[in-house]
């Protein structure tokens, strides 16, 4: 009795906590039961939204004009009624109606839809340039110009692993949270120059009403002028791979006087911790880099305990890679493995974090002790690169 009253308490418990969880609004994000579009903080947005409800109306009036005249006719002319089928071959005055009147339907649909898909595309004057790169599967964020240019960094789900593998209750921002946003200043035109590492994504934030792809090989751009301060969220609109509901975008929006004292912090911090490459790391300090490292990077395939995910990611536990010269392991994460899931590192970790993970899963686990080349410095990095 008191095990099925164990059971049934924690059923209580987990849909207790399910509807809290779906009760709530996400700030900058979906609502409950929302049906309706993102009202939005851009112009763009409520532009589309406008237009979805213009479309909308004039098909709705279409719809219960033709079939109300439709069932109309077929209800008052019905055969019980003593009514015969008229015999003429065509119409004049019918075809002439049928043909004009749909003619300035799709014009007066066309012109402000072609206005407003000219204004998306208008990416010129832009007062901020962003780069983003999509990753297999966080986003890449570097200021091309303005006062933050050259701050960079890389946007990482921060969603706790247990709540995702249903050991802990799912929190209000579930799969919607990252460890480092995208600031942008209020009312300044935002252009976004898009590209990917490796497959397609696609960057779209709702309220913003910005939806773009992101392909490996080109760049695309797009823009947004945020009217409204606060904390937006998207998603990689694309399926990209295994773990392709794990890269949410949120987008922070400022003041100019806070935006301002953001870069002056991201550059103190960029400066305080620049990584010199001709440092001789201890072991301590290279594992201990490197355990973060993996934590953001490479957990997601090869997991958290090394032993990856059978049939498509390997364990690196025991892989005689890692257990091996280091040289083969250092070209493996610097250019990945064509032909598999294995990405490129070599463009989104510097020298030093390259290093460190390397010499992180090579003292991890059962590795500690077994391989050769126990620690990787960074110069061995950059002689490889």
């Amino acid at each position: 009795m008191k095990k099925w009253r164990g059971i049934l308490g924690a059923c209580a418990l987990l849909m207790g906590s399910v509807a809290n969880a779906q009760v709530q609004d996400m700030p900058g994000g979906p609502k409950v039961n929302q049906l309706n579009l993102h009202e939005g903080v851009t112009q763009i947005a409520q532009d589309v939204m406008w237009l979805h409800w213009l479309l909308l109306i004039i098909c709705g009036v279409i719809f219960i004009g033709v079939f109300g005249v439709m069932f109309y006719s077929i209800w008052a002319h019905r055969k019980s009624r003593g009514h015969k089928a008229a015999t003429f071959h065509e119409h004049l005055g019918v075809e002439v109606a049928w043909t004009v009147i749909p003619f300035i339907i799709v014009i007066a649909m066309a012109l402000p839809a072609t206005k407003t898909v000219v204004a998306m595309k208008d990416t010129s004057s832009a007062d901020l340039t962003v780069k983003v790169t999509g990753y297999q599967w966080k986003w890449g964020y570097e200021y091309v110009d303005g006062p933050a240019a050259g701050v960079k960094f890389l946007s990482t789900l921060s969603t706790p692993r247990a709540q995702i593998e249903g050991r802990e209750p799912k929190g209000e921002f579930y799969l919607m949270e990252v460890d480092n946003h995208l600031v942008v200043p209020v009312d300044k035109k935002v252009r976004i120059v898009l590209t990917a590492a490796d497959v397609i994504h696609s960057w779209m934030v709702p309220d913003f009403g910005v939806k773009q792809d992101a392909i490996p090989g080109f760049l695309r751009d797009t823009w947004f002028r945020a009217e409204k301060t606060g904390i937006y969220r998207g998603q990689c609109a694309e399926l990209c791979g295994k773990d392709h509901a794990f890269m949410p975008i949120v987008v922070e929006v400022k003041s100019q006087e806070d935006y301002d004292k953001w870069v002056e912090d991201q550059k103190k911090k960029m400066a305080a911790s620049a990584d010199d490459p001709n440092k001789e790391w201890t072991k301590e300090e290279l594992v201990a880099r490197g355990e973060k490292v993996y934590a953001a990077n490479c957990v997601a395939c090869h997991q958290a305990n090394g032993k990856g995910v059978p049939g498509s990611f390997p364990a690196l536990d025991g892989d005689k890679t890692v257990l091996g010269p280091k040289d083969a392991q250092i070209q493996t994460v610097l250019h990945g493995r064509p032909g598999t899931a294995m990405a490129a590192f070599g463009g989104q970790l510097n020298d030093v974090e390259i290093a460190a993970v390397i010499s992180y899963t090579r003292n991890a686990w059962s590795n500690a002790g077994k391989g050769q080349d126990p620690v990787v410095q960074p110069k061995d990095v950059v002689a490889a690169r």
